[in-house]
């Protein structure tokens, strides 16, 4: 996440359960229903685990911008995609959208947003974004500034999500509208990269129905010691009461998640509605969710490292998101902005 003003540190608790999703309630004939569960229940708390302890590596560097460690998270984020046939938007070998210095800073290096795509089988111009920034902090002499809550965690969920969206997919499942997987740079020096996606974007912005971003969705802040079984949800309700209204009737049947809006008040002063690459989008009048799991003693610091994740947390919020994703990629009718 970007630093903006006082930075306020919480302490992480690490325990909380998860298990493999049923409907024992659900109605067959819902959009999001046994299928759906059925694809969630691949996105699993090992995968995330593996996954992140490589993009938190020591051999990344921290993934900052434009600097080799992040162009190197940026090629493993490809290859993940290459390797289980979900495709690039921008056609055969190529995943990253480049940002050349001048849409960056002067002193940054030519940077890119890692994008994957599938296509919707009936509204195929009809766009759902999923988004997390994969940069992070760099190193300095003696130590490597990891990010594993921010944003691993985002990235790594975004990569269950992609193949569970794939695996659907193949089995004949696959969404209506379609969904870009977009991994984005230099969100720690300002945003940058999901600017310059929503300034030059793939698809047209007048079709994107929504975007879900995730930054910061592993650990478990002070304020939830007591109740980690939960997850801060901003800016569902700013743009459209249909996605707010979404956003949880998807976590009442499958999650059950402990939905905290303290930081969607207009007047919170951490501001974190835009401090997140979502609100690129909502700028340009797309609803959004920011899901996020507060600061912590670690944030923007050499600690914040993969030991120190809940994985089972991690996978019930990346759950949360994909079916989100799934009901809005599959409803009739596009949710509408009425706010």
């Amino acid at each position: 996440m970007k630093k903006f003003f006082v930075l306020i540190s919480f302490a992480a608790i690490l325990n909380c359960g998860s298990n493999n999703l049923t409907l024992e309630n659900t109605d067959s004939n819902d959009v999001t229903g046994e299928i759906a569960a059925s694809f969630a229940n691949t996105i699993t708390s090992s995968n995330l685990k593996d996954y992140l302890y490589i993009m938190a590596s020591d051999e990344f560097e921290g993934r900052n911008t434009g600097e080799a460690g992040q162009k190197k998270a940026a090629e493993y984020l490809k290859t993940f995609y290459k390797e289980r046939n979900i495709k690039s938007p921008l056609g055969g070998d190529d995943y990253f959208q480049e940002i050349p210095t001048e849409h960056l800073r002067p002193n940054l290096n030519p940077s890119e947003n890692v994008l994957a795509f599938i296509e919707g089988n009936e509204k195929p111009n009809e766009i759902i974004v999923i988004s997390a920034h994969y940069d992070h902090l760099g190193q300095d002499t003696y130590e490597v500034y990891n990010g594993a809550d921010d944003d691993g965690s985002g990235t790594v969920a975004i990569m269950e999500i992609a193949e569970a969206f794939q695996k659907a997919a193949e089995k004949g499942n696959g969404p209506k509208r379609s969904i870009l997987f977009l991994h984005v740079t230099g969100e720690e020096k300002g945003l940058l990269g999901s600017k310059y996606y929503t300034n030059y974007p793939v698809f047209p912005l007048i079709n994107t129905v929504a975007n879900l971003n995730m930054d910061m969705i592993g650990r478990v802040d002070d304020a939830h010691e007591n109740n980690p079984n939960f997850v801060y949800l901003i800016g569902s309700d700013k743009l459209s009461t249909e996605l707010h209204e979404i956003s949880e009737a998807m976590n009442e049947k499958f999650t059950k998640l402990s939905l905290d809006y303290t930081y969607n008040s207009n007047d919170d002063p951490n501001r974190f509605y835009y401090r997140s690459d979502h609100y690129n989008f909502a700028k340009n009048n797309i609803p959004i969710i920011f899901y996020f799991n507060g600061t912590h003693q670690d944030y923007h610091k050499p600690s914040d490292t993969p030991d120190k994740i809940n994985y089972e947390l991690l996978e019930k919020r990346t759950k949360l998101v994909f079916f989100t994703a799934w009901e809005l990629a599959n409803r009739e009718k596009r949710i509408v902005v009425d706010k």
